[in-house]
């Protein structure tokens, strides 16, 4: 394909909604739930996050790629995103830790992206109607009715377990710290303090590398790992990682985390948190069109500081269905007032619905981690 003539691509959403535009990455098609993102840094970061399995991102920002890619920056092994939709696409990265365009590296691994849409339309849409299914094609000849058709076809997020597709298949032990962000290798590590057994529903690295530079040997075990075997490996705390889809649907994990509860330290994010909620008989929905971007305003309830996060959720914890669990709100959301964090004292737990390890970034709450290492320090001490 000539650089100079690109091929046309299509975005039908399943509401009949069409967007025309240019294709980059590969030629193909793709299927999922459309969602945008307001961030203006990470989209790297932001499409190897195991968290958007199933879902094609549009991104706010006007152009997108002009860093590059390079591979300190994944999330994950690969990119999870199944596709990508941009304004404008930089084909020449101008970052010195650029080691492919986003172009070439989205082609390497079969995702298309579409360019040369307004974007501002889009979300827009998206905002009044919802995230919705659509299908991305950029297939030679694709006919724009067809594609809305089988858009309408496909299964929205609500009652979809994506969990199991995207977890550890074995334990195994995370040894790397997060290393110096721009790019100039992981720091020695500390020798272990704590052992940590991380849950992982499709975890960021960023996560695990961060508590292994506090002084963590990291256990990764696979969603489905039960409780008993989790103890018998006598860590000192339990972290429930990140994920996508809809935590109601994960319905073996709950069960699991009541089983730790008040035996030992518990740290969630994201979905994570959602499923702590679940564990001690909170209940959760989907929002309209979710929180996706690094620039989301959250406040502490203690404190009333205010703090600029990095999130990627389309289910919430029904703040109603908190009381009588024990669990007190510790965050909240200034967009809409959603529950952004929680805590249970008397079993030792708490969570976040937002990512504090500042991947994609740009604010870094990672004092968090030093919360859930205090609480492991603290539970210790008490034995």
């Amino acid at each position: 394909m000539s650089h100079d003539a690109p091929r046309s691509a299509i975005l039908a959403l399943a509401d009949g909604t069409l967007f025309r535009g240019r294709v980059f990455g590969a030629e193909a098609e793709v299927a999922g739930e459309v969602v945008f993102n307001t961030g203006l840094t990470g989209y790297q970061e932001t499409l190897t996050d195991p968290s958007y399995v199933g879902q094609i991102v549009a991104f706010t920002v006007p152009e997108l790629g002009n860093v590059g890619v390079n591979a300190a920056d994944d999330e994950g092994e690969r990119p999870r995103a199944s596709g990508v939709i941009a304004r404008h696409v930089a084909r020449a990265p101008s970052s010195w830790r650029a080691e492919s365009s986003l172009p070439a590296w989205l082609a390497r691994h079969g995702l298309p992206g579409i360019e040369g849409i307004d974007t501002r339309r889009l979300v827009r849409h998206l905002r009044e109607r919802g995230a919705m299914p659509g299908i991305l094609s950029a297939a030679e000849g694709a006919d724009p009715d067809d594609l809305v058709e089988r858009a309408r076809a496909l299964p929205g997020m609500d009652g979809r377990d994506l969990v199991t597709g995207v977890t550890a298949r074995a334990p195994f032990e995370l040894r790397a710290g997060l290393g110096d962000p721009l790019g100039a290798g992981a720091r020695p590590p500390r020798e272990p303090r704590f052992h940590v057994v991380a849950y992982d529903y499709g975890h960021k690295a960023a996560m695990l590398r961060i508590l292994v530079d506090r002084g963590c040997r990291v256990t990764v075990v696979p969603a489905h790992f039960p409780a008993a075997e989790a103890l018998a490996l006598r860590p000192d705390g339990i972290f429930l990682s990140n994920g996508p889809g809809d935590p109601a649907a994960v319905g073996y994990a709950a069960p699991i985390v009541r089983e730790l509860l008040g035996r030992i330290p518990i740290f969630g994010i994201c979905l994570g948190h959602q499923i702590l909620a679940l564990a001690v008989g909170a209940r959760t929905f989907k929002l309209p069109f979710g929180h996706r971007g690094a620039n989301h305003p959250v406040r502490e309830v203690a404190t009333g500081r205010i703090e600029i996060t990095s999130q990627n959720h389309g289910f919430a914890v029904d703040r109603a269905s908190l009381e009588g669990t024990g669990a007190v709100v510790t965050h909240e959301s200034l967009h809409d007032g959603t529950v952004e964090g929680i805590a249970l004292p008397a079993l030792h737990a708490s969570s976040v619905q937002h990512h504090p390890e500042s991947s994609p970034g740009p604010h870094d709450a990672r004092h968090l981690f030093d919360r859930f290492v205090a609480s492991m320090e603290a539970f210790r001490a008490a034995r």
